[in-house]
């Protein structure tokens, strides 16, 4: 590596071509900027859809439906579900959307029974503002997930308005887990009634917690089993697995938009190489001076590469972290048939790209480093 009392000269070389040093970290900040966007989109489809051994939820969703407005069954299946052995706790939900087509501001109401709710996903989650006494204390409350209360700009004490029902924010909430982070928690009877339905009546679908991990896939053909030949029969399956099937679409174009990525890889190399190999055809003549000072060819090519370096890692540095900032302060989430596919802003995805484009930089400046460190001294005079 270049010493350390190296590092100014590598500098002064890049703020002597400050023009051409400048366009080719614009260049690399947006490249950056959308390799980073890309990969928090696939963060949040891995965080959303990648299955677990320790996973014990299912979703029992009315069979050959999929918008939540299609999917009505009676809320009575609830006793028959408790019967069936493996099942250790069942929670009714009623589902309400804003918008059942793939969107980025989709707000999804969910509506569930105050104990049942406070039982089980309680435990899974951060009260970050409100408390949960105040939702139980009105009929019309609800507990945001983090993400729809930043999109929103929502706070405890408001009250909005969406898919015709209106609600006061009793609380905000933070999970691990994706589905939490971009609904709107409220009271299962006060959503039956306010979307048209009676309390006891109808459900979208029901959460079932199973004892054991080892018997999700039992548990599930059993649900199906018992409502096969009922009015509204049942189609069970992992929660997991129910989200990558609501969202395939959106699943396959974000994997599509990998290709994305290696483009701006690809751009990044591209950048830095040009920028680089024009460096070192107008420094010839500066490169035989180094030499005739006594620097000998493997340093010269060292200087080369590490401007490259320089180059790449301030780019990339500069895109990736404006990439993380505006996916923070806007808090997008993909939202599809009420699932949610987060779009994840970690600061992995920051390591990550610097440290790739670091190697794209590297890589870059190797060509017309070794070209620059094979020149003897009076070729060089003669070049320039």
């Amino acid at each position: 590596m270049i010493a350390p009392k190296f590092a100014p000269l590598v500098l002064k070389q890049i703020w002597r071509t400050r023009t051409r040093s400048l366009l080719t970290i614009a260049g690399v900040t947006v490249a950056m900027f959308l390799f980073a966007a890309v990969q928090a989109m696939q963060s949040g489809v891995e965080a959303a859809t990648e299955a677990r051994a320790d996973d014990t939820t299912l979703v029992v969703y009315r069979k050959d439906r999929y918008c939540p407005f299609t999917s009505r069954m009676p809320q009575s299946y609830e006793q028959q579900i408790r019967r069936i052995p493996g099942v250790a706790s069942v929670i009714p939900i009623k589902i309400v959307v804003s918008n059942c087509r793939t969107s980025l501001d989709v707000v999804t109401f969910r509506g569930v029974p105050y104990q049942a709710f406070v039982d089980s996903f309680a435990q899974s989650f951060e009260l970050i503002d409100g408390s949960i006494a105040s939702w139980e204390s009105r009929s019309d409350a609800a507990l945001l997930g983090e993400t729809l209360a930043t999109r929103r700009g929502l706070r405890v004490g408001d009250r909005f308005e969406a898919a015709g029902i209106t609600v006061y924010v009793a609380g905000v909430i933070r999970s691990p887990q994706p589905q939490h982070q971009n609904v709107a928690y409220v009271h299962l009877d006060f959503l039956q009634y306010a979307s048209g339905s009676r309390a006891g009546g109808i459900v979208t679908q029901f959460n079932v917690l199973v004892s054991d991990p080892s018997l999700l896939e039992e548990v599930a053909a059993a649900i199906d089993d018992q409502f096969a030949s009922a009015q509204e029969p049942t189609s069970t399956s992992a929660e997991k697995a129910f989200v990558a099937r609501a969202a395939s679409d959106v699943i396959e174009i974000v994997g599509f938009m990998r290709w994305l990525g290696w483009g701006c890889l690809a751009a990044v190399l591209a950048l830095v190489g040009n920028a680089i190999v024009l460096s070192v055809q107008d420094r010839i003549r500066e490169h035989a001076v180094f030499q005739t000072l006594g620097f000998r060819g493997h340093q010269i090519a060292r200087l080369i590469v590490m401007e490259g370096l320089v180059l790449s890692v301030a780019g990339a540095a500069i895109g990736c972290l404006a990439a993380l900032a505006f996916l923070a302060y806007s808090a997008l989430a993909l939202s599809v048939e009420s699932q949610s596919i987060p779009v994840k802003a970690s600061p992995d995805i920051f390591l990550w790209g610097v440290a790739i484009a670091a190697a794209m930089g590297a890589l870059a400046g190797l060509a017309p480093a070794w070209q620059a460190s094979r020149r003897k001294i009076v070729s060089c005079f003669r070049a320039a």
